[in-house]
């Protein structure tokens, strides 16, 4: 499975059927960042056990859902969003998608339940890569490069379904994989 596209923010790194590592099976990453000096994104399809009204105090609002982003830094709270006419200062890493934005108007817009789940995506903790970290795992087949979805797929509730999706969008050379089994043994 070697994927002639190259990381880049705003690209998915979806990874390889098999890929037993727990943080990252059957997962799809948005990169935020990408340089030789290392890469950052965020887990969008695990969903944690957190809620935002845990991880902030008095925050108010709906019970917001927290994803879990990654296993770097999970005491720390980041968050894309669809809305810049809502949250200033974010940073587009791809169409119609921001990273981050002005903290304070996020919370009192959390508040006041005025952020959807179509929204915003909150995560716990990032991924991260350093400098050839990503390359290597790239040339181990541990990832799919993909710039082949939309903000509708990012922003999905279904994150159950989300690693199948960006499969089977990136074509017929590779749809075959979403229906392996997650453990093939039991096959």
């Amino acid at each position: 499975m070697i994927s002639r596209l190259t990381p880049s923010a705003g690209k998915l790194l979806v990874s390889e059927p098999f890929l037993n590592d727990p943080n990252f099976t059957r997962s799809v990453v948005l990169l935020t960042e990408h340089s030789e000096l290392g890469s950052l994104g965020f887990v969008i399809n695990q969903p944690s056990q957190l809620l935002l009204g845990e991880l902030i105090e008095d925050i108010g609002g709906p019970d917001f859902p927290v994803c879990y982003g990654g296993p770097v830094a999970t005491d720390t709270i980041h968050f894309i969003h669809r809305c810049p006419e809502k949250i200033a200062d974010g940073e587009e890493i791809a169409k119609g998608i921001f990273w981050g934005g002005n903290f304070e108007s996020f919370k009192a817009l959390m508040s006041q339940g005025s952020l959807t789940k179509a929204d915003v995506k909150i995560f716990v903790g990032y991924s991260g890569w350093e400098g050839e970290q990503l390359k290597a795992e790239m040339e181990d087949n541990t990832w799919i490069v993909s710039d082949q979805y939309d903000a509708d797929m990012i922003f999905s509730a279904d994150e159950e379904q989300l690693w199948r999706e960006v499969i089977i969008h990136l074509g017929p050379k590779y749809a075959h994989i979403s229906n392996f089994p997650r453990n093939p043994n039991l096959n």
